[in-house]
């Protein structure tokens, strides 16, 4: 049987192992698994409009804050009600506009290009910080908050430019050599600065063809930053990237890479990297947003289609195996939300009955308190966990087969992981000549001890498994006998 080895248009399809095509089907350590569903987590109600930047910071004594901008509203989530707690007078964001937010001590700071640079300080609303640069993006690194793709009264827009606050003071952006308050440009290339965070003790910065590394030198310059040779390595938006610990996963304008510091790597080369720009919106791509989920040790890469202007696909990247899966969900933002836990007085918050808790799986974070897992705010403005049991999924395998002999497909089997059959699983299968020809759909059939079924007769062989509920897949195998040479 030939392990499955994730989701890859770009190989040659004739590779043992390869997933051609997939939905709602994704890797993990031992093969590949069905996507979990989104979950409306208890006493969470709809945002009032489309969510524009969400985050769950944490305060210096480990309690947290949960928040969601709009357009014109800032909301954070207390008591099972998303409460405002914008500035007086709202804000002036599009819904273009994406919110960006840093934690510095108990202070948390949310800037969105078109307002005066925000702070609400441990609690309470959010108020301008006086003097603070209009920012796209916000970060804290070491003892500094770092502002990029600036406006501000002295230097107007400046898209190359970075600034960053007084020592151990977010409220200070007055450039002073005493409080190693500063501010700079990155010009060695052209074009703005995209998006931006933190890397250890380093600052990171990207334009859409380069990265730029900042260390802190101290006085009189504060901090020193150097260009990354690697090509046109880059960064696609503002939140195409996510730190998946001691390094950056970022989707770029021509390969998706992996940067900790050093020369970026390339990781779609050879797998999903062309299908990936053939298949999505090059005019929208900027939209792109990256979430890394450490529990099961993945980043979701949700971006927009070839025919869609908002993000409605998702692609699945496996930090240890390499391998990558494909997920259809719309989807506002994404992040990972932190849990408060469920209490047996509190199960019929989430169903009235013992059997509507089956829609949560036995190890969805939504039972540990304090657990984070990977959550989206879906189109109609709801917050919602991805822990939720697996819908409709499939995969469709390579071509198996021979340029110059038929031979006749008898049967397929697949090899699921113990407790993760299928609720359903159905099988197609299709021929074709030669590996370039056309798909011609020839049998269908369903699970029978373990095995498919079929009996066809072609060069090439090909199948799609479509399944329901949660499934793990580690293997599959065919049984093909010669016919015959040409």
């Amino acid at each position: 049987m030939d392990k499955l080895l994730g989701f890859s248009p770009d190989a040659e399809p004739t590779s043992a192992g390869i997933i051609t095509d997939c939905t709602n089907f994704i890797p993990y350590e031992q093969g590949m698994k069905s996507a979990p569903t989104g979950q409306t987590p208890t006493n969470v109600p709809a945002l009032a409009a489309a969510c524009n930047g969400s985050a769950v910071v944490t305060k210096l004594d480990d309690s947290r804050r949960t928040f969601a901008g709009t357009a014109s509203d800032m909301y954070e989530l207390s008591g099972g009600s998303w409460v405002d707690v914008s500035r007086v007078g709202n804000y002036t964001g599009g819904s273009d506009t994406r919110w960006s937010f840093a934690q510095f001590g108990d202070a948390t700071i949310a800037s969105n290009l078109s307002d005066t640079m925000q702070r609400s300080n441990g609690s309470g609303a959010f108020a301008d910080i006086s003097g603070a640069p209009k920012a796209k993006i916000v970060f804290s690194v070491g003892s500094f908050v770092m502002a990029l793709n600036t406006v501000d009264g002295t230097y107007g827009t400046s898209p190359d430019r970075w600034w960053c606050s007084a020592l151990f003071d977010d409220t200070d952006w007055t450039p002073d050599v005493a409080t190693l308050s500063t501010t700079g440009r990155l010009v060695s290339t052209p074009g703005r600065i995209t998006a931006g965070a933190r890397m250890g003790e380093y600052a990171a910065a990207y334009k859409e063809k380069a990265i730029y590394l900042g260390q802190f030198v101290g006085a009189p310059s504060a901090w020193d930053w150097r260009q990354v040779q690697g090509g046109d390595a880059g960064c696609i938006g503002q939140d195409a990237l996510c730190d998946i610990g001691g390094a950056h996963f970022i989707v770029g304008t021509d390969n998706f890479w992996l940067f900790s510091g050093s020369t970026p790597t390339p990781l779609g080369t050879g797998t999903v990297r062309q299908w990936f720009y053939d298949n999505s919106n090059a005019s929208y791509l900027y939209k792109t947003q990256c979430v890394y989920d450490k529990q099961t040790q993945t980043v979701w890469v949700f971006y927009p289609s070839a025919n869609s202007t908002t993000l409605d696909q998702c692609l699945v990247w496996h930090t240890l195996t390499k391998q990558w899966g494909r997920v259809t969900l719309s989807i506002e933002s994404a992040m990972n939300y932190v849990a408060s836990g469920v209490t047996i007085d509190g199960l019929s918050a989430i169903s009235a009955t013992i059997d509507g808790l089956s829609a949560y799986t036995f190890d969805s974070p939504i039972w540990n308190a304090g657990a984070k897992a990977l959550s989206v705010f879906n189109t109609s403005h709801q917050l919602q966990l991805l822990t939720g049991a697996s819908g409709a999924s499939s995969y469709t395998t390579g071509d198996a087969g021979d340029d110059d002999r038929y031979s006749c497909l008898t049967k397929v089997r697949v090899r699921y992981a113990p407790n993760n059959t299928p609720t359903t699983a159905n099988i197609t299968t299709f021929t074709k000549p030669t590996v370039g020809d056309a798909l011609t759909q020839r049998q269908t059939g369903t699970l029978n001890d373990g095995k498919y079924d079929v009996l066809q007769s072609g060069r090439w062989h090909r199948a799609m498994f479509a399944f329901t509920g949660n499934t793990r897949v580690l293997a599959y195998g065919a049984v093909i006998i010669p016919e015959g040479t040409e």
